[in-house]
Parts: structure tokens; sequence; C-alpha cells
């Protein structure tokens, strides 16, 4: 994950709309991995994808899940202008025109993608209380439990402003074969559902328990990569002509 500097990103004008159509039916079940809890789908066939935005071909989605915080302060995996939010999904998808599996594409350049959506406290997510319903019965480790009939559209922002760029897992195995597509506007959610996901466990039953919290990785350096942005910086360009418009009536 990086910090995405909103004034370094270039808007690209090739960068099209993102077009996600999920099936609701391939959803499959939840299951508590040990590090976040993750929801699965069936990606035997082209059910549930994404395509446009900077992509090729279609991709199909494998699975989604979330990265926060102990507390508010902090919980994203990237962030935008040195701000952090107190949650993020990722919807992890790989390309079934280059590989057989997923499995196979982990280890392919273009192998995969995945949409980040930031989490802002606010409003309480109508969408999300579904799956937040279910955290209880995955509160160890290792647990599964059913989980179908969900659309995980209902998660994403409306707006369809997003910066991509290339880079990694943020998991192991940290391979380089990721499209990140980052969502410009966060969702709301209310705090009573960001606890929901403070109450699960990192540990087994029996085991002496371990709030699940804080299961980020470090933002990492750009290095030499480029984000490009789908909008304009309109942001900027106001900021700009202020700040010029101000020094002419300050200057003598």
């Amino acid at each position: 994950p990086i910090n995405i500097q909103w004034r370094d990103s270039v808007y690209d004008p090739h960068l099209k709309p993102l077009k996600i159509h999920y099936d609701p039916t391939t959803c499959l079940y939840i299951w508590n991995n040990g590090y976040s809890f993750q929801v699965e789908f069936d990606d035997s066939a082209d059910k549930s994808v994404i395509m446009g935005g900077p992509l090729e071909n279609h991709y199909r989605l494998k699975q989604f899940h979330f990265h926060w915080g102990a507390i508010n302060e902090w919980g994203s995996e990237h962030m935008v202008d040195s701000k952090v939010y107190p949650a993020e999904l990722h919807l992890v998808h790989w390309n079934p025109v280059t590989s057989t599996s997923f499995e196979e594409a982990i280890m392919e350049n273009n192998g995969l993608v995945v949409i980040g959506v930031f989490l802002k406290l606010g409003a309480h997510h109508a969408g999300l209380q579904k799956l937040v319903d279910a955290l209880p019965a995955v509160k160890h480790k290792d647990t599964i439990v059913e989980f179908d009939v969900f659309d995980p559209s209902c998660l994403m922002p409306s707006c369809p402003d997003y910066w991509t760029y290339d880079g990694s897992l943020t998991t192991p195995p940290l391979t380089e074969s990721v499209t990140w597509i980052i969502k410009k506007t966060p969702i709301e959610v209310d705090q009573n559902q960001l606890e929901e996901f403070r109450m699960l466990l990192f540990t087994s039953a029996g085991e002496e328990e371990k709030r699940m919290v804080d299961n980020f990785r470090p933002l990492q350096p750009l290095m030499n990569r480029t984000v490009r942005s789908s909008f304009r910086n309109h942001h900027l360009l106001n900021i700009e002509t202020r700040s010029s418009e101000l020094a002419h009536q300050h200057s003598p």
C-alpha cells in the first residue's frame, strides 16, 4: 500500500469508467483466516466480473476482505495525502484470460486486480449490516460460515472516480501481480459496525484471545511507479487559482 499524493497523480484521459457486474448467488461463505475475515465467491465461471477502467479484459471476483485499526485514527492500508481511514475494503479479482486459476494468476503479471474502498465513520451502512450480523459466527480463527446471496457492489461508492497503479499483494506472497484501483470516495459506516470488526479474534477457540485489530501492512515506497487518476485534479486547480489570486491582492 502507498500514500497516494493527490498532487503527484497523473490524469489519464484514456482511463474508462469501471464496469462492475457481481452475481449475488456466487457468494459462498465467510471465513476467519487468522488475519482478516474473507468472503469467498464461486469463480468457476464469468458470473461476477469487472471490466473497463485500466483493464484489457474482464477479471473474476475471488474474494473480498477488510483491513482495520484498533481505533478510528488508523486502519486503512492506503492513505491519500497522508490521510488515513479507519478501515479499507479490498475486492480481489483474477485474470481468467491469461490464467486457469486464482492460484496461477497470483504469480502472473497483470494476474490480479484489487479494488480498494476506504471506510469512514458516518452513517449506518445498511448493505454492510448483513455481513456484520454474520461476524460473531466467525469470531475465532479457522471458523467458516455459509454466506450466500450477497452483492458486494452495495459496498461501492457511487462516485466513479479512482486512482490506479501497478503494485503487489499486501499479504504473503506479496507478489508484484496486482493492478490496484483505489476509489476516490469513501463509503460511510457507523461506529457499531466498526466495533463488530474489532470483536473478531486472531486466535483459535481454546487459545488465549487476541483481538483482530491493526491487520494492515505498513506503507511502502512508491519507487518509480506512476499513480494515474481517472479524474481531473480540480481540487488542485482551485487551490492554485486561489493562491495566485491572493498573491495578486497582496502584491504592492
